[in-house]
């Protein structure tokens, strides 16, 4: 069984007086452990896809199965379980709480999943250290690099061992030096057995990945697997 199972996924929009197909019935797998990268051009649907695979929106048509279990049949609580301790979120902008310390930051998702205080401490550190931010921990955002912070939201994004890493753009703010850096540690976190799926405009960022998923006009255009 596939971590991901998606069948015929249409994605539409009411824009005016027409109707916009983002996706238009994309079929994919994505087995565990695998690192795939979703790419396109401005309007191909990879954000819609993410979305709906992050279960931050639901198809207007089609099935998507996650670790087994039909996405369209949860409720808003169950939802909100898949995406606090199923997937792991990795934005382009970082989305830190700008007056809590790295530590903080990366306990949030156990605080809301209800890990007492003594436990969510352990695992953030762990979690910081993991991406080489043991020594960081007291830090705020703004005492930090983009490069940093974008490691204490992986760090965040890990801390519940999730099924599923999902990155939005991750280099997308950085210089090309701290890119490859934040680069090297997704292809440490493959190798260690985590599934990751990043969607990237970016030619170079795409290469570290094992597969890349190209989409043009809401449909699969090419999926190589390397």
């Amino acid at each position: 069984m596939a971590l991901i199972e998606a069948r015929g996924l249409w994605k539409s929009y009411s824009m005016q007086a027409e109707e916009v197909h983002a996706l238009r019935g994309v079929d994919l797998d994505v087995e565990r452990g695998e690192y795939a990268a979703i790419m396109g051009p401005s309007g191909s649907g990879k954000s819609t896809l993410m979305n709906l695979i992050g279960c931050l929106d639901t198809p207007s048509k089609g099935s998507y199965r996650l670790n087994g279990r039909e996405v369209s049949a949860m409720d808003d609580d169950e939802l909100a379980h898949v995406r606090n301790q199923e997937i792991g979120f990795v934005f382009q902008t970082f989305h830190l709480l700008p007056r809590a310390s790295a530590l903080r930051n990366v306990e949030l998702p156990l605080v809301y999943r209800g890990v007492r205080a003594e436990e969510r401490g352990e695992r953030a550190r762990k979690a910081l250290e993991s991406v080489d931010l043991g020594d960081r921990i007291g830090h705020r955002p703004n005492e930090l690099s983009g490069g940093q912070r974008q490691r204490v939201a992986i760090a965040r994004a890990l801390v519940n061992q999730p099924s599923i890493v999902l990155a939005d753009e991750p280099t997308g703010n950085l210089d090309s030096a701290t890119g490859d850096e934040i680069l090297s540690i997704f292809d440490e976190l493959n190798r260690r057995g985590n599934t990751l799926l990043v969607v990237t405009h970016e030619e170079d960022v795409a290469a570290h990945a094992k597969r890349i998923i190209r989409l043009r006009d809401g449909r699969v255009e090419k999926d190589i697997r390397r």
